[in-house]
């Protein structure tokens, strides 16, 4: 489930292609690209994530937005309504009562939208996830893109993990034809 990191991944040395980059830039004075990869340039420029705290989780998920971690400097930045929101992050224990309404907040927003699981409870239960009104996993009520394991993880973890769906957004298209 998890994103390999290795030196083998990280793919064409960037250094390089920026000087070519420069080079060109500066003999035609213009540049070519495709419109999908401007398109995900842009989403990823601009992930405004939609907050759903549903427990201990989100302290975590809040200290991960404050200055000493700055997300903001990735292209992120928080709202609160979910039609102006892209990405939802589903931090802590998800109860029966509550699947519902995460399931009619994530309908609200507009296509493409990409959901992170973070915490043990969001990912599969945790420590309920025996119990009769805990969802053993928020998979089980909208499609998650990205799994942020611990109890609770890490603001580093989260923004980890954040970096990690850029990764997959760049990746893969996101234009329909």
């Amino acid at each position: 489930m998890g994103v390999m990191t290795g030196a083998n991944t990280v793919g064409t040395d960037r250094d390089g292609d920026v000087a070519a980059f420069s080079r060109d830039l500066q003999d035609k004075g213009f540049l070519l690209t495709s419109t999908e990869d401007v398109i995900n340039w842009a989403r990823i420029g601009s992930l405004h994530w939609m907050t759903f705290g549903l427990a201990c989780c989100a302290v975590e998920m809040i200290q991960m937005s404050m200055p000493h971690y700055d997300v903001e400097r990735f292209g992120m930045a928080p709202r609160a309504s979910p039609r102006q929101s892209d990405l939802m992050i589903v931090a802590g224990t998800l109860t029966n009562k509550m699947a519902p309404a995460l399931r009619k907040v994530y309908d609200q927003m507009p296509e493409p939208r990409y959901v992170v699981s973070m915490g043990s409870c969001a990912n599969g239960g945790g420590y309920y996830h025996y119990s009769y009104s805990v969802v053993r996993g928020c998979d089980r009520v909208v499609p998650v893109d990205v799994y942020v394991p611990g109890c609770p993880p890490t603001a580093e973890a989260l923004l980890y993990g954040l970096l990690q769906l850029q990764r997959k957004i760049r990746r893969t298209g996101t234009l329909v034809r």
